[in-house]
């Protein structure tokens, strides 16, 4: 039974208003724990290491050049903590939900882990050109938690389809598995490599997460909107103090985190193809970084002055505020698309 105009506004208020004090209640624990962590972060050195060496082993001549100044200020790393700690709290004792909630919390804290053990390496100044585990290993451990979670979404929550906007839902029966792992697994490397200016990764992320947020409270999964505006919140207190010049550094422990969860929230709201564009700056990002590694492993010569295109456009002359800026501005053209396609493709 259709509800009448008043009452269907009435109810969509009530959502709202329990969805945004989620939000309001994450960004004020994380306010309370940032000084926690500060104390923490400057007394035992959590400096986050600078990278020596590329994927390919060569020495980062251009990149060094670049974040010399930054990495001269001991910025603290792990940050990241903060945010999942302050989600944790509020899905757990506020927005606990087995259909809803379970996976994409149980991605944010697996991904934390691994990224928190990158991050530990990397200010210990171990590993290979003090990057921290290697890129390998990393892209393992991430395929492994994926497995495990794409099985859940599979054999215990039901998923056997994803919805091709226009057209309709697509049965892939088993193989959804398999397309979890890559959606997870590729949107928690994307947000990684994204991370490399300040205010970056987190800006972009408050605005995908925003959008999946909007599309899973028009889609009626109150519980999925709320984790998303609940990271929203976290992110928030994050960027108070990671816009230029960042006093600290989310780490691998926030970008594993955020971008697996958020990897998980697109396939529980079945918008698999929307991600690519709500994310789109995440796809260059990390596009970038592959045509590079491409180009230079099998053809032996250079795409960009530096990758990701991040670098590129530093190298080139731009302030790292510039490239910032302009990234959000797309970022919110792209997450506005995003949600046109979800209105008018039959996602909602």
């Amino acid at each position: 039974m259709e509800l009448p105009p008043h009452a269907a506004i009435h109810h969509l208020t009530t959502d709202l208003n329990a969805t945004f004090i989620l939000s309001i209640g994450a960004f004020l624990l994380s306010m309370v724990l940032t000084p926690v962590y500060t104390y923490f972060a400057y007394r035992y050195k959590f400096w986050k290491k600078q990278r020596s060496t590329s994927t390919l082993g060569e020495k980062l001549q251009i990149f060094t050049k670049l974040h010399q100044n930054k990495f001269t200020r001991n910025i603290p790393t792990m940050a990241g903590i903060i945010g999942v700690i302050a989600i944790s709290v509020v899905t757990l004792g506020f927005n606990w939900d087995r259909a809803q909630t379970q996976l994409p919390l149980a991605a944010l804290i697996g991904g934390a882990a691994v990224g928190l053990l990158d991050d530990i390496i990397n200010i210990r100044g171990q590993g290979r050109g003090v990057a921290g585990l290697r890129s390998s290993l990393k892209f393992v451990m991430i395929i492994l938690m994926s497995l495990v979670l794409g099985w859940f979404f599979y054999a215990k929550l039901g998923y056997t389809s994803i919805h091709v906007p226009f057209v309709g839902d697509w049965q892939v029966g088993v193989w959804i598995i398999a397309i979890f792992v890559l959606v997870v697994v590729s949107t928690g490397n994307a947000v990684n490599i994204s991370d490399g200016l300040d205010g970056l990764a987190g800006g972009l992320l408050v605005v995908s997460f925003s959008v999946f947020g909007v599309i899973a409270l028009l889609q009626g999964h109150l519980k999925i909107a709320g984790f998303c505006f609940t990271v929203v919140g976290a992110l928030l207190s994050y960027l108070w103090f990671n816009i230029y010049p960042a006093r600290f550094f989310m780490g691998d422990v926030g970008s594993f985190a955020f971008g697996t969860s958020l990897g998980v929230v697109a396939m529980l709201t079945n918008t698999l193809f929307l991600l690519p564009i709500i994310g789109m700056i995440f796809v260059i990002e990390a596009g970038s970084s592959l045509i590079q590694i491409t180009a230079k492993r099998f053809f032996g010569r250079k795409i960009f002055i530096s990758a990701p295109i991040h670098h590129h456009l530093e190298a080139k002359g731009w302030p790292e505020t510039k490239v910032t800026m302009r990234f959000w501005v797309i970022a919110c053209v792209a997450g506005f698309i995003g949600l046109l396609l979800a209105l008018t493709g039959g996602h909602i």
